[in-house]
């Protein structure tokens, strides 16, 4: 867990007891799914302050904690319309403190994997809350679209709910990883759509 990609992966859980997987993509930015954050009784998202980020948990364990400050969704992502803007699933989450080291984080790839690209997806799922379950040997399937006709990455990795805000990883000729996008839709059984990360937001 103190290597790359773990390291950068941690439990993004709420103070009402919600949980997903979220990623480091600078020392106190995390990536995870909108969804996560959203509180439908009310129709907004949770406080910032009541979000907590647990870098590399593993059965109650975690390398580092900071809290929210700063949550950013994009205003064409519609909770009660997923499918048509499912492709604007992601939340980036500003965290107190930094709670890694540069190299402790993962790189942001440019563009769009080509259909055939070995892939890894890594997250927190509903039946292995405590520790991060990956597999290994997934690859991307196709670019697909939601209902406003932006792209989703299409994989055929194991994924059930829980993985949302699980980073979609891939290595580059030289070995290192980077990743490619956030896990927002998951199929029952195997496959799931991942939003890219083309564009992302730091700190100001």
């Amino acid at each position: 867990m103190t290597a790359l990609p773990w390291s950068a992966i941690g439990r993004v859980q709420t103070e009402l007891g919600s949980r997903c997987t979220g990623f480091l993509i600078a020392p106190n930015v995390v990536e995870t799914a909108a969804h996560c954050l959203f509180l439908p009784k009310t129709g907004h998202y949770i406080r910032p302050q009541d979000i907590h980020f647990l870098r590399a948990y593993s059965k109650g364990q975690y390398a580092a904690h900071a809290r929210a400050t700063r949550i950013i969704v994009s205003p064409n992502y519609d909770e009660r319309r997923e499918n048509a803007t499912a492709a604007f699933d992601r939340a980036t989450l500003f965290l107190e403190v930094p709670v890694a080291t540069p190299d402790q984080i993962l790189p942001v790839a440019s563009g769009l994997p080509s259909v055939g690209t070995d892939v890894v997806l890594g997250g927190y799922e509903q039946d292995f809350s405590e520790i991060i379950r990956s597999d290994m040997g997934c690859r991307v399937i196709g670019i697909g679209w939601d209902g406003e006709g932006k792209p989703l990455i299409r994989h055929d990795c194991s994924a059930t709910r829980g993985s949302s805000g699980a980073p979609l990883l891939g290595r580059q000729p030289d070995g290192r990883w980077i990743v490619w996008g956030v896990q927002a839709l998951a199929n029952y059984g195997q496959g799931g759509e991942v939003v890219p990360l083309t564009d992302t937001y730091r700190s100001p």
